[in-house]
């Protein structure tokens, strides 16, 4: 009830112990709480909160306008209310090594057992557009040094993440790796690689976890968990997924709206009454109205 029962570092030393065991964990992104509670209900082994979802919920492009607020208040919102792990996309830190190190106290305490930092230029651009450019390498690893020292608990997962690929190919992004490992890096992102090649070539540079993103409509081919297990890959995330799957449901409803003047027939694929109040623990609720306010009305003077 309320929120989830297993405490942030319980989920941030979860995470470390899955990712040592080497299986491939899948996160799918969370667009808002409900929709993490619908993960874990799916079995999934986290959540991902991508910065991208962040500013498309307030209506903005991902070109680095968010603010440090905005990103960790949903990530708490998002955090508190599963009991899996949740991995957040911090941008670039929002600012300056000093900044990186507030942002990685800022989203520890708000219960992330993870983030990745990434070595693109401050204001980014969302890592599957043309356009972007980078960090020199000595800044790259200034963030991530930053963010290393700042953070509290040893759980919390530092992830950097390149996209140098996109500017200077993979054997540039294969040094950048090597260099953000060596700057403490806990895992690496190396964003937009074209084939499972490329993806084999990280896994064999690096001794750390790697995460693949599996974006829609992005530079990389939408490749399966289980090719992406044989190449080494240790987590896949599908941030943007859930919000475009609901966005295009709701896009369809509204134009049947438009087009008959009643949703009658996109009834049939909505979530149910009975599904939502079940994610919701609704019982739970009810459970603990009844502990609390059923007493007996007393009666007389």
């Amino acid at each position: 009830m309320l929120y989830a029962a297993t405490a942030a570092a319980d989920k941030r030393s979860l995470l470390r112990a899955r990712l040592a065991s080497g299986q491939i964990l899948q996160f799918p992104g969370a667009f808002n709480p409900l929709s993490a509670k619908l993960i874990q209900s799916k079995g999934f082994e986290g959540v991902y909160i991508s910065g991208a979802v962040i500013s498309a919920d307030l209506g903005l492009p991902d070109i680095g306008l968010t603010t440090l607020t905005e990103v960790a208040g949903r990530a708490q919102q998002i955090a508190r209310m599963t009991d899996l792990p949740a991995l957040v996309d911090a941008d670039t830190g929002f600012g300056e090594p000093m900044n990186v190190a507030r942002t990685v106290q800022t989203l520890e305490d708000a219960g992330v057992a993870g983030l990745h930092i990434e070595d693109q230029v401050n204001p980014k651009r969302c890592g599957h557009l043309d356009g972007k450019a980078v960090v020199d390498a000595d800044t790259a690893t200034k963030r991530i040094r930053a963010a290393v020292n700042a953070r509290r608990d040893s759980n919390l997962l530092i992830m950097a993440r390149t996209d140098i690929r996109a500017l200077d190919g993979v054997e540039a992004a294969i040094t950048r790796a090597k260099q953000l490992v060596d700057a403490g890096a806990d895992a690496i992102f190396p964003e937009a690689m074209a084939t499972l090649d490329e993806f084999h070539a990280i896994r064999a540079a690096v001794d750390v976890p790697i995460l693949a993103n599996m974006t829609e409509f992005g530079k990389s081919s939408l490749f399966s968990k289980n090719q992406l297990a044989d190449v080494g890959i240790n987590i896949v995330i599908y941030p943007v997924s859930l919000l475009r799957l609901a966005m295009g449901a709701a896009e369809r409803g509204l134009d049947a709206l438009v087009e008959t003047g009643t949703l009658e027939s996109t009834v049939a694929q909505m979530q149910t009454r009975a599904r939502l109040y079940e994610l919701l623990d609704y019982e739970s609720y009810n459970a603990f109205d009844a502990g609390v306010f059923n007493f007996p009305v007393p009666t007389g003077n």
